[in-house]
């Protein structure tokens, strides 16, 4: 053993102490190259190796792109819908926009816990999806309700429905960028939010038979179909809340 302590040998030379650290073994006996005492050094400075390093970052990197993707995708889908929405007045129209819009936002907290590399983050940001996607059905549920009792037909119907093929692509297109990234990362969160926004694309379509229907002449369809999206997405709430909660088990 040297004077300061830093180093002495037990059990033949194959277990060692480094300053304070741990004893801990090695799987060869003798002394070490100058080489292997710095990775050595540098591995317990550090906690980690590089490859563990570069993983996260690599993950961190791939899930904000993901997310930041969809969030554009979608983000301009709602925007063109709102346009369409203050033409028509469709309530259909605005609980689908509502729930895009809320859908885009989702992407603030899955890219934050991206950017943290923290998985308690990931979990945090899939609860916080799942709380959007039920406010959004909360919040459509009650217009078209109030569309129920002060009726009011949309109008420019053609738009009307271009606005739900519009919600249809750009949700489609965001579900494909989630769920792969979220399968590629396992990510449970990514993952939730990918058949969420699939099963919006199927919602968006809703509102082209609101315009369909309407066209018909039955413009009490209008808020029927609004009470019926809220319906499946709080279907969707509950599919998203029990993969989130799955993955903390």
């Amino acid at each position: 053993m040297t004077a300061n302590g830093a180093t002495y040998e037990l059990l033949g030379g194959n277990r060692h102490r480094h300053g304070d650290h741990l004893v801990h073994e090695h799987p060869h006996t003798g002394p070490h190259t100058h080489e292997e005492e710095h990775r050595h050094t540098h591995s317990h400075e550090h906690g980690h190796s590089h490859g563990l390093i570069d993983e996260s970052i690599k993950r961190s990197r791939e899930g904000l792109r993901a997310v930041g993707l969809s969030l554009a995708v979608l983000g301009l889908a709602a925007i063109a819908q709102l346009l369409i929405f203050v033409l028509s007045g469709s309530v259909a129209l605005l609980a689908d926009l509502i729930h895009n819009f809320g859908d885009a936002g989702t992407a603030i907290p899955l890219g934050i816990a991206f950017l943290l590399r923290s998985a308690r983050a990931e979990r945090l940001a899939g609860l916080f999806v799942v709380a959007a996607i039920f406010i959004s059905a909360c919040v459509a549920g009650v217009e078209a309700i109030s569309r129920l009792i002060h009726p009011e037909t949309p109008s420019h119907l053609p738009a009307l429905a271009g606005a739900g093929l519009i919600g249809f692509a750009g949700n489609w297109i965001a579900a494909g960028i989630r769920t792969r990234a979220g399968r590629r990362l396992d990510s449970p969160a990514l993952i939730a939010d990918g058949n969420h926004a699939r099963a919006d694309s199927y919602v968006s379509l809703a509102v082209v038979a609101t315009a369909i229907v309407v066209a018909l002449g039955l413009s009490v369809a209008d808020p029927l179909i609004g009470l019926a999206i809220t319906a499946v997405i709080l279907k969707i709430t509950w599919d998203s809340w029990q993969t989130v909660r799955g993955h903390h088990h």
